[in-house]
């Protein structure tokens, strides 16, 4: 999904697999009763199936929801199969996921918080 979305949207992943049958009610229903978040904030809700084949995305625009789906022909996403419930990621992380690659990668360099001159 290369939808550019707005710089100020959280990004919450749902771990874990979820049933690929439920829609636009399902899934709202499932944001606000297990994950106890508004499906109506400016929160583009991520979930993925037990195949990890296929993703849907879930999006509050003001006037209604947009329900985004994407299949991959060949992979799978890297997806947390942990015992979390809800898991907000940063930009660069849903980039990574959507490229197959895995949210917690292990080799990034990590941005300093005090700078230094010698």
């Amino acid at each position: 999904m290369r939808v550019k979305f707005p710089d100020d949207i959280k990004i919450y992943i749902a771990c874990g697999k979820t049933d690929m049958r439920k829609a636009i009610d399902g899934l709202s229903a499932l944001v606000s009763q297990n994950f106890k978040l508004s499906p109506f904030d400016n929160v583009l809700f991520i979930f993925c199936g037990g195949k990890r084949d296929r993703i849907k995305a879930l999006l509050w625009e003001g006037d209604g929801f947009l329900l985004l789906y994407k299949r991959l022909e060949g992979g799978v996403f890297q997806w947390p199969r942990n015992t979390e419930e809800v898991r907000e990621i940063s930009p660069q992380q849903y980039r990574w996921l959507i490229e197959g690659l895995s949210i917690d990668q292990k080799k990034v360099i990590q941005k300093l918080d005090h700078k230094r001159i010698i």
